[in-house]
C-alpha cells in the first residue's frame, strides 16, 4: 500500500469507523457466484433485499418482490420508466427512483446535477432544509438567476438530489456492501469486478469530501 493509499484508507476509517474498504478479497469478485442457478441468485437478491430492509428504513412502498424485480431491471439496464412499466403495482418514474435509492443503486445520471453537489452537501452539513439550499444555489449559478418562477432551482429540486446524497453517504458508511453483493450476483465476474472498484473508489471519494483534511490528493 503506498502512502496515498494509506492516506485515503485513514480518511475513510475515521469516517466510517471500518478498517475493511480498501482489503483485496483473495478470490475476485463474482467468482463465488459464476456457478449459481437463476434460482439461486433470485433467492440471493430477494435476501440482500430483506435485509436491507431491515437494516435501514425504507421509504418505498414497494413489496420486496417488487423492489427484487427493480434490483435485476437495474441490473439489465432498463430505465427508471421501464422498470416502473414492469411493476404489478401501480408506478411511476419516481416511485422507482425512491426504491433505488432505498437500495443504494444510484445510477451515473443520479448526479447529473444543475449544481455543485460538493456545495449541497457543504449546505446539508450545516443542517440547511430544502428552501434555503434551493435559495443559497441560485444565487451561486453562474450569472442565471432569472425572475421566471419556472426557471431557476427549486426545493423540488433540492430533496431529488438531497436523496442521492444521503444515499451515497448510507452506502459508504456499509463498505458499498450491497451494491456490491447486487453486482457480483447479477452481473459477470468482469464487469462486476470493475463496478465493485468503482464502488470503492466512489466511496472514498465521498469520505474526503465529508470531512475536513489536509491530505494532498
Amino acid at each position: 500500500m503506498d502512502e496515498k493509499t494509506a492516506e485515503l484508507r485513514d480518511i475513510f476509517v475515521e469516517t466510517t469507523g471500518s478498517e475493511t474498504v480498501t482489503e483485496t478479497q483473495e478470490e475476485s469478485p463474482g467468482s463465488l457466484t459464476d456457478e449459481l442457478s437463476d434460482a439461486e441468485r433470485n433467492e440471493r437478491v430477494a435476501r440482500l433485499v430483506a435485509s436491507m430492509r431491515d437494516r435501514y428504513e425504507f421509504e418505498t412502498a414497494f413489496s420486496d418482490e417488487d423492489l427484487c424485480r427493480i434490483v435485476r431491471g437495474f441490473y439489465d439496464g432498463d430505465s427508471d420508466a421501464e422498470l416502473a412499466a414492469a411493476l404489478d403495482a401501480a408506478a411511476d418514474e419516481s416511485d422507482v427512483f425512491v426504491a433505488r435509492m432505498d437500495l443504494h443503486l444510484v445510477r451515473d445520471s443520479d448526479r447529473d446535477a444543475p449544481f455543485s453537489l460538493d456545495t449541497l452537501r457543504a449546505l446539508l452539513d450545516d443542517g440547511a432544509d430544502d428552501e434555503t439550499c434551493a435559495a443559497e444555489l441560485n444565487t451561486q449559478t453562474d450569472g442565471d438567476a432569472t425572475t421566471d418562477d419556472d426557471a431557476g432551482i427549486d426545493a423540488k429540486t433540492v430533496a431529488h438530489y438531497r436523496r442521492v446524497v444521503e444515499t451515497q453517504r448510507e452506502a459508504t458508511r456499509a463498505n458499498d456492501r450491497f451494491r456490491t453483493e447486487f453486482t457480483e450476483l447479477l452481473t459477470d465476474s468482469d464487469l462486476s469486478a470493475r463496478l465493485a472498484e468503482d464502488a470503492r473508489r466512489d466511496g472514498l471519494q465521498e469520505a474526503t469530501e465529508d470531512i475536513e483534511t489536509d491530505v494532498s490528493l
